[in-house]
């Protein structure tokens, strides 16, 4: 079996690959462009330049070379990266079919736990968070990423933990809402009817090294404002960085 494999895996890629090239030479569409282009423009990014060329410029942030450089293989990914991508995730579930979701910042909530509901309450000057579907918050704990989201639909708050580490504290902050709707919407809310949950090692897909978690975070955030089961593994991780920045760089999601 394992031979039969070696020999229909090139073929596999092979005609993968020339289909991609039909696709790319036949519509304007940057989905259909071909693996061979999409690598060229990684690679590019990947290179050699100026450290603070701008790679990226929307939502008022902006992506660096240098920024671009953490979605190397076992790189840590920044603040920058992050947060370019959670306002790709609300860009794109602005269309029909989507659940509607709001990605707080990765500042948000260090200032939140620094500074109390006083520290955050203008960040919401432009959204009604009850509105939404969805809320993901991006927690950066030292050196390692997670993400916490809370599920107005379903009233859940849950702790998504790339290695496994307990988050109910953590949600627990969220009893933020709490001054949130009294603040916004001049109503209670009942946080005891509220579920918190932080997921189990085996409920969640795993990091397998000390580098990933970034990137873990991200597609935890882009599976979970799809509706979708988080279905990835580690093996996916080379695979997702090179996406991330071929998206970040076009500023859309494929």
């Amino acid at each position: 079996f394992l031979i039969l494999l070696a020999q229909i895996q090139p073929r596999m890629k092979s005609a993968h690959r020339l289909a991609c090239s039909i696709l790319c030479f036949t519509s304007p569409s940057p989905f259909n462009c071909s693996f061979q282009a999409m690598e060229r423009e990684v690679i590019a990014a990947f290179g050699k330049g100026e450290p603070h060329d701008i790679m990226s410029s929307a939502f008022k942030l902006k992506v660096t070379r240098e920024d671009i450089h953490t979605l190397k293989n076992l790189r840590w990914l920044n603040d920058e990266v992050i947060n370019f991508y959670m306002n790709l995730l609300m860009e794109r579930n602005k269309k029909e079919g989507y659940p509607a979701v709001h990605a707080f910042s990765t500042f948000f909530y260090p200032k939140l736990i620094s500074g109390g509901y006083k520290a955050v309450r203008r960040w919401t000057r432009a959204v009604d968070l009850f509105k939404m579907d969805l809320i993901l918050v991006p927690i950066h704990l030292r050196v390692h990423w997670a993400l916490v989201v809370i599920d107005i639909r379903k009233k859940t708050i849950k702790y998504f933990d790339s290695i496994g580490q307990k988050g109910n504290k953590i949600c627990e902050t969220f009893q933020y809402l709490q001054e949130e709707s009294c603040e916004k919407r001049n109503l209670d809310l009942t946080f005891s009817e509220w579920t918190l949950h932080s997921m189990e090692s085996h409920e969640i897909p795993q990091q397998l090294n000390g580098s990933d978690c970034g990137v873990f975070m991200c597609k935890y955030a882009d599976y979970i404002s799809r509706d979708k089961p988080i279905t990835f593994t580690q093996n996916h991780m080379p695979y997702f960085r090179k996406k991330m920045v071929w998206e970040i760089i076009h500023q859309q999601l494929l």
